[in-house]
């Protein structure tokens, strides 16, 4: 039977990310290794391993989901060691940062000339740019994060200089990161309580913080003082992105700056504060209209949790800058 032609349109739950799944169970004790090997070339980058168990007694798993921009990885298996050599450096179409926490047992990594010993809990950064290697000692039980170099780089400006330096896991902004990172899993990612961009937004924000970035370093070069300002400047109308008729110069006041400097070191980023607030207004606007939770809300009503209290601005914005009405975006983006 045919639905009522005003029957409202029933829009389907967003499916689940895929969850893939590599295990050594899947081959005799006598192949496990190289199996294993081969695993971690295809779900992660090429990388050479050994293991100090005997070959009948190895065993490790894989298991692999997409959370937004990024990639949940979880190793559960015996002690290995891992190394990311020039061959497989010169084979590999695509290069990543991967952020690591081991909850049950210390672990050794290396890159750059640097070592870092890391206590259960701690985390670190790599880059497969360039060679590194892990020495799982007792086990390989390991949280790692896919992330996109440009996405660590909008969140890191010295993102090369951070790569294996222990994450202090228990104090400081290090400990929210890490009590952050060992929330993550496949399963989580595959369908994440909250959109997958604000949950990598949050990650972002906490590395950032736990490597020092969430202030201004007091001695700066001229060009690293106007990139920070322009930081500032961004992050400040990030914040106040909801307050109706905000203007570069109530930014400008608030961080005690001219509103000519304002405007000069976002030009200088190729970009205006118009821009840029409006930027920040549309993303959390697609953010509400994607989620469930936020239906009960009318389109009024988050127009001006955004900051635009004009409701037929609102929807302006939203087609200039989403590509359609706030109605259109809440069934397409589901």
């Amino acid at each position: 039977m045919s639905a009522p032609l005003n029957a409202p349109a029933v829009t389907a739950a967003p499916a689940p990310a895929a969850i893939h799944t590599w295990s050594t169970d899947a081959v005799p004790p006598s192949q496990r290794l190289d199996y294993w090997v081969g695993a971690v070339c295809e779900g992660f980058l090429e990388m050479d391993i050994t293991s100090r168990e005997a070959a009948g007694n190895f065993g490790a798993t894989l298991v692999s989901a997409p959370l937004g921009p990024l990639v949940v990885n979880q190793v559960r298996g015996s002690a290995q060691d891992v190394y990311r050599t020039r061959r497989a450096i010169a084979h590999s179409r695509q290069n990543y940062f991967y952020l690591l926490c081991k909850s049950d047992s210390a672990w050794v990594t290396a890159q750059e000339g640097r070592a870092a010993r890391l206590l259960p809990g701690d985390a670190v950064l790599v880059d497969s740019r360039r060679l590194y290697e892990f020495h799982l000692l007792q086990s390989a039980d390991t949280l790692s994060i896919e992330l996109p170099t440009a996405w660590v780089d909008a969140w890191l400006p010295d993102a090369g200089d951070q790569v294996a330096r222990r994450i202090d896991g228990q104090s400081g902004w290090g400990g929210v990161l890490c009590s952050f990172v060992r929330q993550l899993s496949p399963a989580l990612a595959a369908n994440p309580p909250l959109p997958a961009e604000l949950l990598s937004d949050q990650l972002g924000g906490l590395l950032a913080l736990a490597t020092g970035h969430g202030g201004l370093a007091q001695s700066q070069a001229p060009d690293e003082g106007r990139a920070a300002l322009r930081r500032r400047v961004l992050e400040a109308t990030r914040e106040r992105h909801a307050e109706p008729g905000l203007t570069a110069a109530g930014v400008a006041r608030g961080l005690g700056i001219s509103e000519r400097s304002l405007h000069r070191c976002l030009g200088e980023g190729a970009t205006t504060f118009a821009t840029a607030l409006a930027g920040f207004r549309m993303q959390v606007a697609r953010r509400m209209l994607a989620d469930a939770r936020f239906d009960r809300l009318s389109i009024a009503e988050i127009g001006f949790r955004v900051g635009l209290a004009d409701a037929s601005h609102f929807v302006r914005q939203c087609r200039r800058h989403l590509g359609g009405t706030p109605g259109e975006l809440r069934r397409r983006l589901r």
